[in-house]
């Protein structure tokens, strides 16, 4: 199969396949488990297909014109590429936990559905090379998100998606505004003829509002602790590979691949991700509920990926992409872990916890790797990409933001280690078991992978250096 058709069915295979879930579940329980496996396996698979092509470095350019500058438009390059494994593998991980997860659940034709069209129209962002398409494919995951946040449909609930959909939605038409302005300018919606365009700042200003709205960035961050109503596979989804990472993935489509940035926003970005980055790890350590300390934790590290790419040079860039693998992997471990204990016990106050590691050595060994991953300890595979964000920033000439990010580090350490202490330590309140092999061996898949990203960091590092070289072309 060429590129074209390889892509093509990366998005194509999620999407039809999620319709055809409810068809499946007529059959039984199991064959509609099986087929969701099934549909996210060859997802997460395609996009490794084209690893060789990426390595060779360049892209193909995928064209079928329509009107009005509504082509229909595929990137297929280093970034996409990199994008779509990690976030494919990671939700395919997820759907095999969810077999265990949600088994007991009502209403299971919709929740497959709905993950898998996340993660088709997720697919279909990251290939898009047209400013609508990829608009459109930005509200799929939305609607997404919003059924999957109530799923279980208690008054509560259903008030938090409204939010998190109300939220994420009002930003998504306040970032097209922005792309009809840039229309305006350019007489075209097609990213590939846009490069190197000096954007207008009320343009920017109004794609950075949605992209900070859907990465939950201060002051736009309230709806992702709240999400955490949602099943753990879903905020699992959220928070590793997926959702947030839209925010920082566009920002770097647009902002370092297409339009060149006037020089008051190349200032201004650094600062807000840092401050929502501070402010949300200092959140984290004060809260007691699992789900919200580690939705905290996501706001906090998103900022560094933001921070890295804002620095617009090879090591903040390079850190920036390498950190979206590697918290893709811990932070879905953590949540995964979270899901497993929550499951058992029935509680989300780690107040309430304690002693898990007793009868869950699986589950805590695997949250503690994944912690040290997130946190930045070397080996593990969090600790080279923050080095080199943090490198980044010192090298752009902000050694305050770098002392800045450092301390941050510091507070990741402290309340990741205190639920760590509060949850497995100490004495045993709740005992309860490790129940469901399937989730269990996906959290211990993914403290592995943590680990092993970065023992062999060199082999991502390999695609990260091309991808941003590739990428970056103001710094060839």
């Amino acid at each position: 199969m060429n590129a074209e058709t390889i892509v093509l069915l990366t998005i194509l295979v999620p999407i039809v396949g999620s319709f055809a879930t409810p068809l499946a579940g007529l059959l039984s329980r199991r064959a509609r488990s099986v087929w969701a496996i099934l549909v996210s396996a060859v997802t997460a698979v395609l996009p490794l297909t084209l690893i060789p092509l990426a390595l060779q470095g360049g892209e193909v350019i995928v064209r079928k014109s329509l009107a009005l500058g509504f082509d229909f438009v595929l990137i297929i390059d280093p970034l996409s590429i990199f994008m779509a494994g990690v976030s494919s593998f990671v939700g395919c991980l997820i759907v095999v936990y969810s077999v265990g997860y949600i088994h007991k659940e009502e209403n299971q034709n919709e929740y497959y559905l709905m993950v898998l069209l996340f993660i088709g129209a997720m697919m279909g962002l990251v290939f898009s090379g047209n400013l609508i398409f990829l608009y459109l494919f930005w509200e799929i995951i939305a609607i997404s998100c919003w059924r999957l946040i109530g799923f279980y449909r208690e008054p509560a609930h259903v008030r938090k998606a409204d939010k998190a959909f109300l939220v994420t939605f009002f930003g998504a038409v306040v970032m097209l505004l922005g792309f009809i302005q840039i229309y305006g300018i350019t007489n075209t919606f097609d990213i590939t003829a846009m490069r190197g365009t000096l954007v207008p700042g009320t343009a920017v200003l109004l794609i950075l509002f949605g992209l900070f709205s859907k990465s939950a960035t201060v002051p736009l961050h309230t709806w992702l602790p709240d999400a955490g109503v949602a099943p753990t596979t879903v905020t699992a989804l959220l928070h590793a590979a997926v959702l947030v990472k839209i925010g920082v993935y566009a920002f770097a489509r647009l902002f370092l691949y297409t339009f060149r940035l006037p020089e008051g926003w190349q200032q201004a970005i650094p600062i807000i991700v840092m401050v929502s980055s501070l402010v949300a790890a200092g959140a984290a350590a004060v809260e007691n509920d699992i789900k919200r300390i580690l939705a905290y934790s996501t706001i906090s590290q998103i900022g560094y990926i933001f921070l890295g790419f804002s620095m617009a040079n090879a090591a903040g860039i390079s850190g920036s992409l390498l950190f979206i693998l590697m918290h893709g992997l811990a932070k879905a471990g953590l949540f995964l872990c979270a899901g497993i204990v929550i499951h058992a016990v029935h509680t989300k106050d780690i107040r309430e916890m304690g002693g898990l590691v007793k009868t869950m050595p699986v589950t805590a060994i695997a949250f503690l790797v994944c912690s040290f991953s997130v946190i930045g300890i070397p080996p593990f595979g969090g600790f080279f990409s923050k080095f080199l964000v943090i490198m980044g920033t010192v090298q752009a000439g902000r050694p305050w933001l770098a002392a800045a990010a450092l301390f941050t580090a510091v507070l990741t350490m402290y309340y990741l280690f205190r639920v760590f202490s509060l949850v497995f330590l100490g004495e045993l309140k709740r005992p309860a078991p490790e129940k469901t092999k399937s989730m269990v061996f996906v959290v211990a898949v993914l403290a592995v992978l943590s680990l092993a990203a970065g023992l062999f960091v060199a082999y991502p590092m390999k695609l990260v250096n091309i991808a941003t070289t590739e990428m970056s072309w103001w710094l060839r």
